[in-house]
């Protein structure tokens, strides 16, 4: 019987499921416009959103890159760095973002991964057999733990809302730093406006330490398990 070797015992199976939220973003060497990188690594202590696209000198994608560009300082801004993928070749992004900036007069700063193999796009589950050979269009925002935090999938006749993406980040930025929730359309709720949700207690003897202390901190209540504050 043959022993099995060093490198048979580490290497990765040939196909493994798409990671989830909450789990671990898988070690990838990438080769992109501004040289190899190994992602989470090289953006570890900062958030970072990969996001892939159909293909390169394509009209809805080409929207996509100038929007996530032109609020790229807004991303700054939350410590959030940008990464695009395609299938495509290196020396085709680069043409295709030389095409953008004579065009459009916005200079794509960011990196765009070179999948020819599409091996990072089969290891994270963006080829959709049913829509294509090509990548949808996935976004996902990872934190500076390396945690998979969001995942978004756009059908290929779609584009993105970078806003929304923007939004996100941010609700999740100030749940972590406040330990609260964030309702829906935060910051702009109907009936709440930019108020925060508690988390419910987990217990009774939570639930009833919740009832006795909404008035002494603040908190705006409908029942023990529903309360928000101000941010």
């Amino acid at each position: 019987m043959q022993t099995p070797t060093e490198a048979d015992r580490t290497a990765e199976p040939p196909t493994r499921r798409t990671p989830l939220l909450g789990e671990p973003f898988p070690t990838l060497s990438v080769e992109t416009t501004q040289g190899p990188k190994t992602i989470p690594d090289d953006y570890a202590g900062q958030w970072f959103v990969l996001f892939s696209h159909p293909g390169d000198f394509t009209p809805v994608c080409t929207t996509e890159f100038v929007a996530f560009e032109r609020r790229r300082e807004a991303f700054e801004e939350l410590d959030v760095a940008l990464m695009g993928l395609s299938v495509d070749r290196v020396h085709s992004h680069i043409k295709w973002v030389e095409w953008i900036e004579a065009e459009f007069d916005v200079d794509v700063s960011f990196p765009i991964i070179a999948d020819e193999a599409a091996r990072v796009a089969d290891r994270l589950g963006m080829i959709h057999p049913e829509m294509g050979t090509s990548t949808v269009r996935s976004v996902f925002v990872v934190d500076p733990g390396g945690t998979l935090r969001l995942t978004l999938y756009y059908p290929m006749e779609v584009g993105r809302n970078v806003d929304e993406i923007l939004r996100a980040i941010r609700a999740l930025q100030t749940a972590d730093e406040e330990t609260v929730a964030t309702p829906a359309n935060w910051p702009d709720n109907e009936d709440h406006d930019d108020r925060l949700l508690l988390r419910p207690p987990s217990d009774e003897a939570g639930a009833e330490a919740r009832r006795s202390e909404a008035d002494e901190e603040g908190y705006d209540c409908r029942d023990w398990w529903f309360c928000t504050r101000d941010r």
